[in-house]
């Protein structure tokens, strides 16, 4: 009885098939891998770098493309979650920056334009935009990304950003050639250039181009107000606001002379630097840190908050117990190192990530490692960067997973509500994160797709 019931099935399943068609159907059943067909999944490419945005979106700094103006009963004036930008679907973003209250993306150049900004312009940071079709009308706010058009010396000169940075109201760009171009408001010489009584940065748009002398600059920083390069030979060369001894030169003078930060730092080589407000690190190549600037809150260290400010780079040496040191980060009151070990360390005022009794430590501490996503099922996960803010901060390990924590203004953590955070805290993102960009309160996230 059984052995008919298998026939009857076997020529049901049968039906409709040809002899051949049968044969190679039977194959595949019978796991023949000569016929069994291979699916080839695509490997990301450069191309398929992505951009996750969250925090502020009134000041256009997100760059969604839902219009401020349209549909305002439903708008949303801040985003929890992270949100995949529209504009990276169909350009090939290569960096971001966050200002405050606006975002740059730099792009693989197409029609000579590489670099686009959106969100507040009222200094014209994000380079001059007709309102409107009217000339001498300038846009204030931008809420999706626009071309940045950069002076050249002729028509056919080629132009290739290397690097950029984006501070309270100036943007600084650095091009493979070694110049440097800045933009935005240039009231205590950020811009590198002389400081105009009376300047009207949002009507004048000027676009400044300089290089430094003798020195090949490698890398651009924006403080608040301040602007600092770093030259490929290691040198820090600094200009704008110096009340807290920020430009490293020896005073607390402001100025729009550019000038060299020394002190500690005159025979090292700096391959890295730090300010998201106004104290200043620096990484050398041996992985030393120094600093210098505001240390109202503890954060050189070195000094056990004797001082209220640096003028001149100091080492940190009471670092040199928690090993070599790869990365620095420095917010509003706080700093943060990594160390080779992939373990992170922080020191200052404010949400540290070390718990809500934890408001001020003068002498660095670690934050648990599991919390980074290290634990007996993924012992070899480690912390690979470190980022912050004014009073954000976060952490990609080498999963490609971020970690958010501290201040959570209008939702800048990216973990789906508005509470603080006194613990590192996984943010969902459907991609691998390569870099983030922390601003005053939003976030931009640079990733690639997971396969």
């Amino acid at each position: 009885m059984q052995k008919s019931i298998v026939k009857v099935c076997r020529m049901n399943f049968r039906r409709g098939f040809s002899t051949k068609a049968w044969k190679n159907r039977r194959s595949v059943l019978l796991q023949d891998e000569d016929k069994i067909p291979v699916d080839k999944y695509r490997v990301s490419g450069p191309k398929d770098h992505r951009v996750f945005v969250w925090g502020l979106s009134e000041t256009g700094a997100l760059g969604v493309s839902t219009s401020l103006w349209k549909h305002k009963q439903t708008y949303a004036a801040f985003v929890q979650h992270p949100t995949r930008q529209s504009f990276a679907n169909s350009h090939d973003v290569l960096d971001v920056a966050c200002g405050y209250g606006f975002s740059l993306f730099l792009t693989k150049e197409v029609k000579g334009i590489q670099v686009f900004g959106t969100g507040i312009n009222t200094d014209c940071q994000v380079g001059f935009h007709k309102h409107g079709g009217e000339t001498n009308r300038p846009m204030e706010l931008l809420v999706y990304p626009a071309p940045i058009e950069l002076p050249k010396k002729s028509p056919e000169e080629k132009l290739k950003i290397k690097s950029m940075a984006a501070g309270r109201a100036h943007t600084i760009l650095l091009a493979e050639s070694g110049d440097i171009f800045a933009m935005g408001n240039n009231s205590y010489g950020q811009l590198g250039r002389e400081i105009v009584e009376g300047e009207d940065y949002m009507k004048s748009h000027i676009i400044y181009r300089f290089a430094l002398e003798n020195e090949e600059t490698s890398s651009v920083y924006c403080g608040q107000d301040h602007t600092m390069f770093l030259t490929k030979s290691g040198k820090v060369f600094a200009c704008g606001w110096g009340a807290d001894g920020q430009n490293g030169n020896g005073t607390y003078e402001t100025s729009g002379k550019i000038s060299q930060a020394l002190g500690d730092i005159a025979s090292e080589k700096i391959v890295k630097l730090a300010c998201a407000a106004d104290c200043v690190l620096a990484l050398s190549d041996k992985g030393e840190v120094f600093g210098w600037g505001n240390t109202e809150y503890g954060q050189l260290s070195n000094l056990g908050g004797r001082v209220q400010q640096i003028h001149t780079p100091v080492h940190l040496s009471s670092l040199k117990s928690l090993g070599r040191i790869t990365d620095i980060a420095s917010g509003g009151s706080y700093c943060l190192v990594l160390n080779d070990h992939g373990d992170v360390f922080v020191w200052g005022y404010g949400i540290l990530g070390l718990g809500p009794q934890a408001e001020c430590v003068l002498t660095p501490k670690q934050i648990p490692a599991t919390l980074f996503g290290r634990n007996d099922f993924n012992r070899n996960s480690m912390v690979t960067g470190i980022y912050s803010g004014i009073s954000h901060m976060g952490a990609i390990n080498s999963d490609g997973d971020v970690f958010m924590w501290g201040v959570n203004k209008h939702g800048c953590l990216g973990l789906g509500h508005t509470k603080d955070m006194y613990f590192p805290f996984k943010a969902s993102l459907g991609a691998k994160v390569m870099k983030i960009s922390c601003g005053v309160d939003h976030t931009l996230a640079l990733c690639k797709a997971f396969v």
